[in-house]
């Protein structure tokens, strides 16, 4: 059995949680096995529906204690589930909340834990994962000092979850138990963007910009450009460095992780702790005046130029086709 823990924030599932379930369909697949997604909520309506075609059963618990996320509630009922059902893996969404939750939930059961992991597979019955280190310089194939049962925590965009793999999950109520004596922590409240910030993880065309910029003067080409086609701004870490743009347009390792429809980099050299947070766009078109820069490694489309020649000329191009 392949477990997958089920994300889910202000009554939506996260798209993480797609993406595991379906390598997790494909895992299971290879040994013969099921996919099995635990949903932990307060209110399981409007969830099921969504969850069935993507796995073989979902374990649910409803409880007014997983109104919001709490670590120490989370793991009293993992360690429960995990258990009895004795998984061969436990997939966890690599988020704020599996950073939390998955470290010590790993300590309590003593099962061996691979984090921020980008890929998996079946090596002679034993599993491998792929993770990056040295800022995403380097894959590393990870081995595990013993076998069966497995922890990962998966890094968002590291599978495509474009069609649900048909499956038609069983309903299966259960009941860990949870002592609330055990509950340390205790949710204050959930902080929405202020009005007029942007969450670049909900954008569906975003702008990227990089060094190649230059100066913050230049952004004003950049905002015409977002204006004609609909985006957003984001940018790499050298931008936010500089404060041309706020913190949390940051896209990359030590940024946010995207998904949009179409990404296009401007500017951008492509260095790996930067495709990191954008390798998952749908469409990925880059501008660079140097053909040997590495976002074009992941880029759908390149153009090779200068960026002050081609951006103004692309924005008047969309001007005039769509506006």
């Amino acid at each position: 059995m392949v477990l997958v823990l089920v994300e889910h924030r202000q009554g939506e599932i996260r798209d993480i949680t797609f993406e595991m379930l379906t390598k997790a369909a494909e895992l299971a697949d290879e040994t013969d096995s099921k996919v099995s997604a635990v949903l932990l909520t307060d209110d399981a309506d409007g969830f099921i529906d969504e969850l069935k075609p993507w796995a073989d059963e979902i374990l649910l618990h409803e409880d007014p204690k997983y109104e919001f996320f709490n670590s120490d509630v989370y793991e009293q009922a993992l360690v429960d589930i995990i258990a009895d059902k004795t998984p061969d893996l436990i997939m966890i969404g690599h988020s704020a909340q599996g950073m939390e939750l998955a470290p010590s939930l790993a300590s309590e059961t003593d099962i061996p834990l691979v984090t921020s992991v980008i890929d998996m597979w079946w090596e002679d019955g034993e599993l491998v994962s792929e993770r990056q280190i040295y800022g995403g310089k380097v894959n590393s194939e990870v081995r595990y000092n013993k076998k069966d049962p497995y922890m990962v925590t998966v890094q968002a965009a590291s599978f495509e979850a474009e069609e649900a793999p048909n499956l038609d999950g069983s309903i299966i109520e259960i009941d860990p138990s949870i002592d609330d004596s055990k509950v340390f922590k205790k949710f204050l409240e959930y902080v929405e963007p202020e009005a007029g910030e942007v969450d670049i993880t909900a954008s569906e065309i975003l702008i990227s910009i990089g060094r190649g910029i230059g100066e913050e003067d230049n952004l004003d080409i950049i905002e015409e450009l977002a204006e004609a086609v609909g985006g957003d701004i984001s940018g790499s870490r050298p931008v936010i460095d500089n404060g041309w743009l706020p913190d949390d347009r940051q896209v990359g390792q030590s940024g946010k992780t995207v998904t949009p429809k179409l990404y296009l980099a401007i500017g951008i050299s492509g260095a790996s702790q930067h495709i990191i947070g954008m390798k998952g766009s749908e469409t990925i078109v880059a501008i660079n005046k140097d053909p040997d820069a590495p976002i074009f490694e992941v880029a759908d489309y390149g153009i090779v130029d200068d960026l002050f020649d081609i951006v103004p000329k692309l924005t008047e191009t969309i001007k005039e086709e769509y506006q």
